[in-house]
């Protein structure tokens, strides 16, 4: 049984997905096939190899926590150095994990086929013995988080790097929704899913949560809803319903965060009940935008462009999806100074602040759903 056998059985619960699969898989031939399967052998692709576990053992030293990098909902990630000195990341599912298998299989059966400068390369799997393992392009500046929100770290990000961060995540997320051989609709971007290369620039990574969209499809429902508070959009987190503008609204989170140095989640506790994105709104509206920038810009920043990218960032997260604009649209905007932009309206209130509104009673305020989102521990003043 190959791996895409496997995969294409499991993916039966969702006959759209399945039809795309299936398409995508006659158009481009099965060249992803990993060596082994749970012990199994199969033959070996040159387009998406597999790598020998006792080859990533020695790479990893064995998985020893000096090279552990970090650690997600899928398991431990860890870095390695193959024989002819290339960097890796491995990542490896966690035993305990109950939605790693499922992540992983999004992940090969995704990534192995899309190819961008703003997307995190795949470059093998192993599955073998007990170990699922995807072995990755390792980013040494690790993910956009670890600057943005580090004081320390932040003063690396000037104005002209951030907005070559911002363009980069976009061009990305355009080739997912249009540009690629499949449409991709990601539902978790965010600062950590976004890793930094050698020289700062930006890679969109984890594609465990990702989906399949038909040509002609704008839009789906679930039932297991799956993602991260403050970065959700409201039809998402309370309705299951997904499209390429859910990337978007994610995308105006993260361009906010970006302007402002601050995160969504856990905004409204030291702004008066605003999240990020209603107290950007409150400034803008005001005509006092740049009050929302990060300090640190002060020095670098160009005040057109960083209004101009809050009005942007404003669009993305408009309450009705269908206010919102596509990705074509949001990098041609970017690139354009001439382009005039639409004004927004009042942006929904982040799904978090309405989920610690219905606690305030409780000191300690834990964040969770039964759909797998990813919680936050929050400690109000």
């Amino acid at each position: 049984m190959s791996i895409n056998s496997f995969f294409l059985a499991k993916e039966q619960e969702n006959s759209l997905e399945v039809q795309s699969f299936n398409m995508a898989g006659q158009r481009f031939g099965n060249n992803y096939n990993c060596e082994h399967l749970r012990g199994e052998k199969h033959t070996k692709s040159h387009d998406f190899p597999s790598i020998e576990l006792n080859l990533i053992h020695v790479a990893t030293k064995y998985f020893s926590e000096e090279n552990k990098l970090g650690e997600g909902g899928f398991g431990p990630v860890y870095k390695g150095t193959l024989p002819n000195g290339k960097e890796i990341a491995v990542k490896r599912l966690s035993r305990t994990s109950g939605q790693g298998l499922q992540e992983l299989e999004n992940e090969v059966t995704l990534i192995a086929r899309l190819q961008h400068r703003n997307l995190v390369k795949l470059l093998g799997c192993c599955l073998e013995g007990n170990e699922s393992l995807l072995i990755y392009e390792y980013m040494p500046n690790k993910s956009l988080d670890i600057f943005l929100f580090d004081s320390t770290k932040a003063v690396q990000l000037d104005w002209k790097r951030r907005l070559l961060i911002i363009n980069g995540i976009a061009r990305g997320l355009l080739y997912l929704h249009e540009d690629s051989r499949l449409r991709i609709i990601h539902r978790d971007l965010k600062t950590s899913n976004v890793l930094l290369d050698d020289e700062m620039n930006p890679k969109i990574s984890d594609f465990g949560m990702a989906r399949i969209f038909g040509r002609n499809q704008s839009e789906s429902n679930t039932n297991r809803v799956v993602g991260t508070y403050g970065y959700m959009a409201p039809e998402y987190a309370m309705e299951g319903i997904f499209s390429i503008k859910s990337d978007v609204f994610s995308f105006g989170v993260l361009l906010l965060e970006m302007i402002s140095g601050k995160r969504n989640n856990g905004f409204y506790l030291s702004e008066h009940g605003h999240s990020l994105l209603t107290f950007a709104w409150k400034l803008w509206s005001e005509d006092q935008g740049l009050v929302l920038m990060d300090p640190l810009l002060g020095q670098s920043c160009v005040a057109t462009e960083v209004s101009k990218c809050i009005h942007i960032g404003l669009l993305c997260v408009q309450e009705d999806a269908s206010d919102r604009p596509t990705m074509s649209s949001v990098v041609v905007m970017l690139r354009n100074n001439t382009v005039t932009l639409p004004r927004p309206t009042q942006p929904a209130f982040s799904i978090g602040q309405l989920v610690l509104k219905s606690a305030q009673s409780s000191p300690i305020v834990e964040l969770y759903t039964v759909n797998e989102v990813t919680h936050s521990d929050v400690l109000p003043r």
